[in-house]
C-alpha cells in the first residue's frame, strides 16, 4: 500500500480520477483508497456553517448523546459522531458533509479510472469513525465499487477441521484502515493504492454489493440505542421508537425479564399472549415495548396482556 504526494486542493467539480492518474502508475487488481472529504469537496458537499447547525439535516435518528457528543445514525445507514460532519482539512467556518451516494461516488470514480488509464480497478471511499468499547478511531469504507466487501468464511474448515459458522471478515474496512497509515491524517495525501489483493477485485462491468451491504439494518444491531437513551425510549413507548430494539423476543425470554424486573409479578403465556398480573405496569409495559411486545386492549379485565408487535 502506497498514497502518492502532488495532489492539489480540491475543490467542487475537480475530476478526482484526471488528478489521480498523473500521481500513480495504476495496474490491473488495483484497489484505489479516496477520503470522503476530497469525494465531498469535488461533489460541492462543503458549506458554511457549523457542525451544530447541520446535524439535524443529515440524522435520521440520534443513538446517544454525552454532552456536547451526538452519536447518529445518518441516512447512509452509518453510525457515526457528529453523522460524519467535518470541520477539518477545510478553510475556517466550513464544514463538509459525507457524499450523498458513496457507493455512487465510487462507481462513477471507477468508471472514470477505467476510462482514463485502461486499468481494472475497485475504488473505497473511506470516512473516519470510532468503535464502540474501544479508544481511538480507525478508517472505515463509507463506498465501494468492484469489490468484494466481505469475505464469506462460512461452511469452511479451519486447520483443526472444525467448521465456521459466522466468520466474515470486513475486508473492505480492513483495507480502509490499512490505506490510512500509508494516507496519515496531516500529510496531505488523500489518495492510497492497495496492490496485492486483485482477488477481491471485481471483473469490469461488475460493481459488487457496495460497502452499504455492510451496514447492518436499524433495528438488527443489538446497540440500537446507548445505555441511557434505551431506557428513557422505552419508558415513552412510542411507535416510532420501536424499529431500533429490534425484532420480538420470545414470549419466554420476555417473560423472564419481567419477572427479573417487577419479582412479585405473575406472568403466564396464553394463545400467543403474554399475561401479566400483580404488576407494576408502566415498568411491565417498558419491559414489553423494549422487548418487541406491544399490549393488547382488554376491556373487563385488570392484568395487563401484551402481543408481538409483528406477526
Amino acid at each position: 500500500m502506497f498514497a502518492p504526494d502532488g495532489a492539489p486542493e480540491i475543490r467542487a467539480g475537480s475530476d478526482l480520477a484526471e488528478i489521480v492518474a498523473p500521481l500513480v502508475e495504476l495496474a490491473d487488481g488495483d484497489i484505489v483508497v479516496v477520503t470522503s472529504k476530497v469525494v465531498s469537496k469535488a461533489e460541492g458537499r462543503v458549506r458554511a456553517g457549523t457542525r451544530e447547525a447541520a446535524l439535524a439535516e443529515e440524522t435520521v435518528r440520534v443513538v446517544a448523546r454525552r454532552g456536547e457528543t451526538a452519536i447518529v445514525r445518518t441516512r447512509h445507514g452509518l453510525t457515526m459522531a457528529a453523522a460524519g460532519i467535518d470541520a477539518s482539512n477545510v478553510e475556517a467556518g466550513s464544514i463538509v458533509l459525507l457524499p450523498l451516494d458513496p457507493d455512487a461516488s465510487a462507481r462513477g470514480l471507477r468508471t472514470r479510472l477505467r476510462q482514463r488509464t485502461g486499468r481494472n480497478v475497485a475504488l473505497i471511499v473511506t470516512d473516519t469513525a470510532g468503535r464502540a468499547w474501544r479508544e481511538g478511531q480507525t478508517d472505515i469504507a463509507i463506498g465501494a465499487a468492484g469489490l468484494l466487501v466481505a469475505e464469506d468464511y462460512a461452511g469452511r474448515l479451519d486447520g483443526y477441521g472444525n467448521e465456521l459458522e459466522v466468520t466474515l471478515p470486513a475486508v473492505a474496512d480492513e483495507i480502509a484502515g490499512a490505506a490510512e497509515l500509508a494516507q496519515g491524517k496531516l500529510g496531505g495525501r488523500p489518495f492510497a493504492v492497495v496492490r496485492g489483493r486483485s482477488d477481491l477485485v471485481l471483473p469490469t462491468g461488475e460493481e459488487g454489493p457496495g460497502a452499504r451491504s455492510l451496514v447492518r439494518a436499524d433495528g438488527a444491531d443489538l446497540f440500537g440505542y446507548g445505555a441511557r437513551e434505551a431506557v428513557v425510549r422505552a419508558l415513552r413507548a412510542e411507535e416510532q421508537d420501536r424499529p431500533a430494539f429490534g425484532a420480538p423476543a420470545e414470549p419466554g425470554e420476555l417473560a423472564a425479564a419481567i419477572r427479573t424486573v417487577v419479582p412479585d409479578a405473575s406472568v403466564a403465556v396464553e394463545a400467543g399472549l403474554l399475561i401479566v398480573s400483580d404488576g407494576e405496569s408502566r415498568t411491565v409495559a417498558a419491559v414489553a415495548f423494549a422487548f418487541g411486545w406491544r399490549p393488547v386492549d382488554a376491556p373487563g379485565v385488570d392484568d395487563l396482556r401484551f402481543r408481538p408487535a409483528t406477526p
